[in-house]
């Protein structure tokens, strides 16, 4: 099977209407970790482990790639984010544990999509990390991560972090971040194959994220 079914058997949409449906389905598990798994992890890092468990185990039992794509990023994460989340040099390499597995994937008509799915997802987070590297955001990350308690002392760090974005370089590297993630979406939805516009709607996914991240640390510092 290619991928996950969302629509009953006898009613097989069209190849367009298809291929929108997996894209808003990726953009869609790109943004749940960040409102669910996130604060989940923090207080229960072991269950989240569980739960990806869970999810793979029910990806095979329905026969539904997409949702083991999605199972490999929320394995990966949760590993991260539960116990390693104050080093972030530890960040990619451990949400790309599970690249080998996708890799092998990639051309395999089960694992197809949610092959497409992960690395789409991993390489949006790949370039976002670039991103915090060459703006010299890893500090003020890290020190979000150890003072993530105590929202007086989150301030002043989130406030040095915008006034780094706000230079003529962050904004270039936002620009070009932005466009980069963009052509990587848009050259993957120029054929109609659920599995590349998958790719592309967790590439969209993480575009969305990143903004979602950015309005959030600007309303905090200015409430």
């Amino acid at each position: 099977m290619l991928a996950p079914s969302f629509y009953p058997t006898h009613s097989i949409p069209d190849p367009q209407r298809q291929c929108w449906s997996y894209l808003l389905w990726a953009v869609f598990l790109v943004i749940v970790p960040v409102f669910i798994e996130a604060p989940l992890v923090r207080l229960a890092p072991s269950l989240c482990l569980f739960v990806a468990v869970g999810l793979l185990g029910l990806s095979r039992h329905y026969d539904n790639s997409f949702l083991w794509g999605f199972a490999l990023t929320w394995l990966c994460g949760a590993i991260y984010w539960g116990w390693f989340r104050f080093d972030p040099a530890w960040h990619l390499p451990l949400e790309a544990l599970a690249l080998p597995w996708a890799v092998w994937g990639w051309t395999k008509s089960w694992y197809r999509v949610g092959a497409h799915f992960y690395i789409g997802s991993l390489s949006g987070t790949a370039l976002t990390d670039g991103y915090f590297y060459v703006n010299g955001l890893i500090p003020h990350w890290r020190g979000l991560m150890q003072n993530e308690a105590d929202p007086e002392l989150l301030r002043p760090i989130l406030q040095e972090a915008i006034k780094l974005v706000a230079t003529s370089w962050g904004a270039f590297t936002t620009i070009s971040l932005a466009a980069i993630l963009l052509a990587i979406a848009l050259q993957f939805i120029t054929r109609l194959d659920p599995a590349r516009w998958s790719l592309a709607g967790a590439i969209l996914g993480t575009i969305l994220v990143d903004l979602s991240f950015y309005f959030t640390s600007v309303r905090a510092i200015s409430i």
